[in-house]
C-alpha cells in the first residue's frame, strides 16, 4: 500500500485504511506502540495496558494518592475585593 504523509496540526501523520487496520485486529482509540526498526517504522497493538484515569494520573505525578494532597491544600485569601467581582 503506498500513501503520502499529511500535515496534521503541528506534526505530520498517515492514515491507514479501516480495512488494513481490522487485518491485524486494531481499530479506533486502541494503543499501539510506534518503533522504528531497521529503517521501519513498525506500529504494535498494546495489550494489557488500559485509560488511566485523572486520579491515576495525578496519583503517578505527585508521587502519592490525590487524596493526600487534596488534604494539604488550603484556602488562599488574597485580600478584600477591588473592582466589581461577585462572589
Amino acid at each position: 500500500m503506498t500513501t503520502t504523509i499529511v500535515k496534521w496540526g503541528n506534526s505530520q501523520g498517515i492514515r491507514l485504511p479501516k480495512a488494513f487496520l481490522q487485518n491485524i485486529d486494531i481499530s479506533e482509540n486502541d494503543m499501539v506502540d510506534v518503533l522504528v526498526e531497521n529503517e521501519a517504522i513498525v506500529i504494535k497493538k498494546v495489550y494489557g495496558k488500559k485509560h488511566r484515569t485523572t486520579k491515576e494520573r495525578l496519583t503517578d505525578f505527585y508521587g502519592q494518592s490525590i487524596k493526600n494532597i487534596a488534604k494539604k491544600q488550603e484556602e488562599i485569601d488574597w485580600g478584600k475585593a477591588v473592582g466589581k467581582e461577585i462572589w
